[in-house]
């Protein structure tokens, strides 16, 4: 499945918090695609990514808007 989160326009934590809870959901396969505008939630979030071990692309898509793409590569016993 490929979940999809609009973060542009809002400011961190409210992101952060809004991945957390799709990471929640995602098992082995699903992506979650995020968009993002606000600094503080453009440099946190890759941080929280790698802290997980989640496998993820950032690229820039548009004016100061960045796109993370999330692939789920553990499964589901691995969550914490």
């Amino acid at each position: 499945m490929i979940y999809k989160y609009d973060g542009v326009g809002q400011k961190c934590p409210i992101p952060l918090v809004q991945l957390r809870l799709l990471l929640k959901k995602m098992v082995r396969g699903d992506q979650c695609i995020i968009t993002l505008d606000d600094s503080g939630s453009i440099k946190d979030i890759p941080k929280l990514l790698n802290n997980q071990g989640y496998d993820y692309v950032k690229k820039t898509i548009g004016n100061r808007i960045v796109e993370i793409n999330v692939k789920q590569i553990k499964s589901s016993q691995d969550k914490n």
